[in-house]
């Protein structure tokens, strides 16, 4: 994280394309329409999965063309421990990433996606999703010669149900619906985070070693 953050050059990347895409959207659309009301959070979210997948694509390349990644698997600590250390690095950028898109979208949109104190709480619920799954995949992805492509093959089939959890909750926030609305889809956010965290603390070195 630390090199990520000295280097800047994915994290430069990610940001640079969420910012297009919110901007390109905010300008094909009427300010303040019912209709940018409504496709506000499914633009939220769509910046930040692609973003995503390009800024966590990018920091495993790096490390793998480093070494770095390769020292880590030999060192004497639990390989999970190694993947979680790697997927909490990850989940503060893509917090530090979601962060800056929240201004944009009050200036651009005037919309405040964090209007509603849970909606915190769908962001870090679903940001933890998407970098363990991101994470994973990065992984697995990367030393095959269409990682490009590979990663968001695998990767997006797993993460739709938190991406259409955490739409459609933002959209309850958004429209000023009953927040009671967002109750399951938090729910369903949560359970998706520890199933799939149990998963991969299980199986994590069988994935390395093949």
């Amino acid at each position: 994280m630390l090199l990520e953050i000295k280097t800047r050059e994915s994290v430069n990347s990610a940001l640079v394309f969420a910012l297009l895409l919110v901007l390109t959207f905010s300008f094909i659309m009427e300010p303040g329409s019912q209709i940018q009301q409504k496709t506000a959070g499914g633009i939220f979210w769509m910046a930040v999965t692609f973003a995503g997948i390009l800024g966590l694509s990018k920091t495993m390349l790096n490390e793998m063309q480093g070494g770095n990644f390769d020292a880590l698997m030999f060192a004497p600590v639990d390989r999970s421990a190694v993947f979680f250390g790697k997927m909490l690095s990850s989940y503060v950028l893509l917090l530090i990433l979601e962060a800056v898109l929240v201004p944009v979208f009050i200036i651009f949109y005037n919309i405040n996606i964090v209007s509603n104190k849970l909606m915190i709480v769908v962001m870090l619920l679903s940001t933890y999703g998407y970098a363990c799954v991101g994470t994973l995949f990065s992984i697995i992805s990367i030393r095959t010669k269409t990682r490009e492509l590979m990663m968001p093959l695998l990767m997006l089939p797993v993460i739709i149900p938190v991406i259409i959890a955490a739409v459609f909750s933002t959209n309850v926030f958004i429209l000023g619906e009953d927040v009671s609305l967002s109750y399951n889809w938090i729910k369903l956010t949560a359970v998706f985070d520890i199933i799939f965290s149990a998963v991969i603390f299980g199986i994590f070195n069988n994935i390395i070693e093949e």
